[in-house]
């Protein structure tokens, strides 16, 4: 069923919404949350199709909110709000309002969604281009407890992550990331069957994925060895090298869908890792709603510290302590020259301190 709306208020939604529900017979209590897809038009009708496959794990309340320009000054100081209205076949398991947004309403989008949310569930709001660089400060996303980016969709993949690693907030997570679970899980099973040291660790792909920097942060953040970034033509991640005190340990996928992993000393084995649609990615970022501490470690291990030596990063991460001894012993040079100072006003005859002698009366202290 599909019901279409011009020129329409959240109040006329909402009840279109009650009434299709009621048309066909489909209560509302079955859903389980909230997915506010935030995006343009061209890319409106994919991102929506996904969330309907998803709805099939996961049955929501699905919102899309599209802005669309205005031409003339005339339209831009105007404000109209259009909706399509689906329930039934049209909407997979759960419910769907398209929300088509035009002039000054478009800057506050979160007033049109709010009424429309569903009470005492969770809400998810989804990005899938054109994410904002804090999307916890955004107006609709401050609606929500779990807040989902696509990185790979960005002009400028690795330098999004360094802007994500800065704004990261609990509830942030990344579709770069979700693409990269069957990875991990098949690199930490890989290392559960040998009892071996790992040394160094390469991650081969694509130049513009930001999929295999978040591995190979992931990497380096939990294994403390240096992670080598290297070029492949792809498609997406195709092999992980890692060197250990038993020999090489590689998991390599050349096309995109059947894996080899091979461990020394143990017979090479093919594995399942095809790279999966963006509804699966989805449906498995809507089974947790609470904060991934995995994600923000990783992110925060920061790209510009791949391909350092173990020695260098150790150094990088005690810079701030070294830093902070070094201010603590300017303030004390600092008191010092004030006491003598002090001192030589009142006696007249005091010997003017230099800077050695302060530092060890400082040192002294």
């Amino acid at each position: 069923m599909k019901i279409d709306l011009t020129d329409t208020t959240a109040g006329e939604i909402n009840k279109a919404l009650i009434e299709g529900r009621r048309a066909i017979g489909t209560p509302a209590v079955g859903m389980v949350l909230t997915l506010v897809i935030v995006t343009d038009e061209e890319n409106a009708y994919d991102a929506l199709r996904a969330a309907s496959d998803a709805s099939r794990e996961h049955p929501s309340r699905t919102l899309v909110v599209i802005r669309r320009v205005s031409r003339t000054p005339r339209d831009r100081t105007g404000s109209r709000l259009d909706a399509e209205v689906r329930v039934g076949a049209e909407a997979g398991t759960g419910e769907t309002a398209v929300l088509r947004l035009y002039g000054e309403v478009s800057d506050h989008a979160d007033s049109v969604v709010l009424p429309l949310l569903l009470p005492d569930a969770p809400v998810v709001v989804w990005w899938p281009v054109n994410a904002p660089l804090d999307p916890a400060e955004d107006p609709l996303g401050a609606l929500a407890q779990r807040r989902v980016t696509d990185t790979y969709a960005a002009e400028q993949p690795v330098r999004e992550l360094a802007a994500r690693a800065e704004t990261y907030t609990p509830g942030d997570t990344d579709l770069a990331w979700t693409r990269i679970t069957p990875w991990r899980s098949m690199l930490a099973a890989a290392l559960d069957q040998v009892d071996c040291e790992v040394r160094s660790v390469e991650v081969e792909g694509e130049e513009f994925n930001p999929s295999c920097e978040l591995l190979a942060m992931w990497l380096a953040d939990r294994l403390g060895v240096p992670v080598r970034r290297s070029l492949s033509s792809g498609p997406g991640l195709t092999a992980v090298r890692m060197e250990t005190t038993c020999g090489p340990v590689v998991l390599d996928r050349a096309d995109g869908a059947l894996a080899s992993l091979s461990i020394k000393g143990q017979p090479a084995r093919a594995v399942a890792l095809q790279r999966r649609g963006t509804a699966e990615l989805i449906a498995e970022e809507l089974r947790r709603l609470d904060p991934d501490d995995t994600y923000a470690a990783a992110l925060r291990y920061g790209v510009e510290r791949l391909s350092m030596g173990a020695d260098a990063v150790a150094a990088l991460g005690d810079a701030p302590a070294e830093s902070a001894k070094e201010t603590a012993k300017d303030e004390a040079v600092a008191e010092v020259a004030v006491a003598e100072s002090e001192a030589g006003t009142e006696e007249g005859e005091a010997e003017r301190p230099t800077p050695n002698s302060l530092a060890r009366k400082a040192a002294s202290k």
